[in-house]
């Protein structure tokens, strides 16, 4: 109800915004207003500005349309419209409020002091975030500021001071020929900035227009050169039949001030600015994309980077900057469905012979082939004089791993089998099986049968999940520290990489702040063992309704025994203001990463060949591969260590938050533990779904 109301507030506001800059031309000697081809002209040159005040100013200008019922050559209908709306409630109640604020304003009591305030909160939010578990009063202005009809009034009032009026006005026509095309004239003159602006070739027409406005360029900024304008003119000379880059090399040879003739699109809707962040999973190089529409407008970045995403109108083509950056023009990225079929169109392609392979659709590369008007000729907006005149549950295979599932007190390590579920279970099934190559704990090369693990995630909440198989950009917002709501630390990566050790430690730091869930199992009690220290004991009839029920993250089958980790388990040490520790099996991602949990996923990644072997053997490390033997890693261990974490990378490495490389123990636990810290005290983003 907070968020309609203050988007409620944001439309009135702007309708009043935009009927007093309407209000502003009407100042001008001469207004002409144009219906049905005839043009009504009103003598405005009498009431000033400040007349508006005055109650009877209306009145005048219904009292002039009456005069001159006589004298324009126009039918009653029109006139019967234009006395209507000057006698309507609502232009008297926005008059109302446009002398309101003009009264008050003759002090400068309304000019706004500011036009950043949204941003200016949000810093605040993150200086008081770490204290707000401190002191009662950060806490209320930390609560206060995340009110959703606070931080709406708060972007009404930077709309309102930014001027970002919308729709935007047309420019007030100044001369009429009914007989002669609609043109303006835009004069620029050159500077090292570019314009901003691309052209193409129309294809119906074959004229040369205006193919796209970037968001933050100099054509953006003037209001005055809009998607679809047709070019007729550049310095004088008429670009009729000619190429774009025709045109580039009239703007090249051209020197001082450039001269556009334009005639205007039948649709002059101005540019708004999208408030949507994404975290993009690739690398993108657009000098080397041979199919974006213009290089030079093109946005490079790299995997992780977060990108605001200001436009999306082309279906093909967003535009974006990187985020923080509030004033570099707008560029090029590919959008999620191009960027989506290229990879599966790379993927086929890689699976066939070169004989075979097919000429590029052109809907992976976008469609068309734009002209960057600044390529040659980078133009400035100094001076404009214009004229107006009429002529849109996977099963993945991955690589099956020996997963040590004990506490300390138990360092059985448990066999991992596959289990189907009835297809009418609600919840996702995510099995495991071995690939060629893979080892067992006790085999370099699979002689035993293949060890399986079962991983379930609830597919209503986690759709997301399945979109991203094929990685491209997932929406974000910042998260702020939740006082006496930690997020829980994840850690991921192949069996041996250090995990276990790197949970200890962290742990050992502070065992009243840091906890791991308390694991359920089938086994009987033995001496001495208390229910609820080691492990929660139940029956396995019991287990078994609780996994056919979705409520373990993981579980696995040993000597006849379940053992597992219940979701609840996990949100009870959250809800109670532990930072919980847990390291599952990759493919329990799926179950833990949702709204609920909110996790924070830390990849330990092992180090080259040499590096793990040298510092394996350097520190004693003993394998775990083979519980019945307590031995140093084998090479062929290393080998499956460094290929198992390819694999993850590879599947899930667009959902890790943190990358550590186990090089070194204790420099991978520093690095640990400023991570941890992180997520404590800083905002981070995290998958939008998460805040909304």
């Amino acid at each position: 109800m907070k968020t309609e109301w203050s988007m409620g507030m944001r439309a009135l506001m702007w309708r009043a915004v935009t009927f007093i800059y309407q209000y502003d031309t009407w100042h001008h000697s001469f207004a002409r207003f144009k219906t049905s081809g005839v043009s009504v002209i009103y003598e405005l040159s009498r009431i000033e500005r400040n007349e508006l005040l005055k109650g009877d100013a209306l009145s005048r200008l219904l009292v002039s349309l009456e005069e001159s019922r006589q004298i324009l050559p126009s039918s009653e209908e029109e006139f019967g419209f234009l006395s209507e709306l000057l006698q309507s409630k609502e232009l008297h109640a926005l008059v109302k409020v446009h002398n309101k604020i003009l009264s008050n304003g003759k002090d400068e009591k309304f000019h706004p002091t500011l036009s950043n305030s949204m941003q200016i909160a949000l810093e605040v939010l993150d200086v008081v975030a770490p204290r707000a578990s401190l002191k009662e009063e950060f806490k209320e202005i930390f609560m206060l500021l995340q009110r959703p009809h606070i931080q709406g009034l708060l972007c009404a009032h930077d709309a309102v001071a930014q001027k970002d009026y919308f729709p935007r006005l047309p420019e007030i026509p100044l001369e009429v020929d009914e007989d002669e095309e609609t043109v303006k004239i835009v004069q620029l003159v050159k500077s090292n900035e570019p314009l901003g602006a691309t052209i193409k070739t129309d294809e119906e027409t074959g004229k040369i227009v205006i193919a796209r406005i970037m968001h933050g360029g100099a054509a953006d900024r003037s209001g005055l050169i809009h998607v679809g304008d047709e070019v007729c003119e550049v310095n004088g000379i008429n670009v009729e039949g000619k190429t774009p880059n025709d045109v580039l090399k009239i703007l090249q040879n051209s020197e001082g001030t450039i001269t556009f003739k334009l005639v205007p699109a039948d649709s002059k809707m101005g540019l708004r600015e999208s408030k949507v962040r994404v975290r993009a999973h690739f690398d993108y190089t657009s000098t080397t994309d041979p199919y974006i529409p213009c290089k030079e407008a093109g946005l490079d970045f790299i995997k992780g980077d977060v990108l605001h995403i200001v436009s999306q109108d082309d279906a093909y083509w967003w535009q974006a900057r990187r985020e923080g950056d509030r004033n570099m023009r707008a560029g090029l990225i590919p959008s999620r469905a191009l960027q989506e079929r290229r990879i599966l169109h790379e993927r086929s392609q890689q699976e066939k012979p070169k004989s075979e392979e097919e000429e590029v659709n052109p809907h992976l590369r976008g469609g068309r082939v734009e002209n960057h008007l600044g390529k040659t000729t980078p133009v400035h907006l100094t001076e404009i004089r214009t004229s107006i005149s009429p002529s849109s549950a996977v099963e993945l295979n991955t690589t099956s791993a020996l997963a040590n599932y004990a506490t300390e007190a138990d360092t059985e390590a448990w066999s991992l089998a596959l289990h189907l579920l009835p297809t009418n279970s609600p919840v996702g099934l995510c099995s495991v099986s071995a690939l060629p190559g893979c080892q067992s704990p006790k085999s370099p090369r699979c002689a035993s049968k293949p060890k399986t693990k079962k991983i379930m995630y609830d597919t209503a909440e986690n759709d997301d999940f399945d979109r991203e198989e094929i990685a491209t950009y997932e929406e974000v917002a910042k998260l702020y520290p939740r006082p006496g709501l930690q997020r829980p630390v994840v850690l991921i990566g192949p069996p041996g990489v250090g995990r276990n050790e790197l949970k200890r430690r962290l742990i050992a730091t502070d065992p009243d702040k840091y906890k791991t869930p308390i694991p359920y199992t089938s086994r009987p009690v033995r001496h001495g063992e208390v229910n609820g220290k080691e492990y929660f004991f139940v029956t396995r009839e019991k287990m078994e309704e609780d996994v056919e029920a979705g409520k373990f993250i993981e579980f696995g089958e040993y000597k006849g025994n379940l053992y597992g980790t219940s979701a609840e388990s996990v949100k009870s040490l959250v809800n109670a203001g532990y930072v919980c520790i847990l390291n599952p099996h990759y493919q329990a991602l799926k179950m833990l990463r949702t709204p609920q949990l909110k996790p924070y996923i830390v990849y330990i990644q092992p180090p080259s060949f040499e590096t793990l072997k040298e510092t394996r053997n350097a520190a004693y490390a003993r394998s775990t591969f083979d519980e019945n033997n307590s031995r140093g890693f084998t090479d062929d261990e290393f080998n499956e260590m460094i290929h198992s974490s390819k694999r993850i990378e590879f599947l899930y490495s667009h959902l890790f938050d943190e990358v550590i490389e186990n090089a070194d123990l204790s420099s991978a636990f520093e690095q640990l533990v400023r991570a941890v810290n992180r997520v404590e005290t800083e905002s981070l983003w995290v998958p939008a779904s998460w805040v909304q």
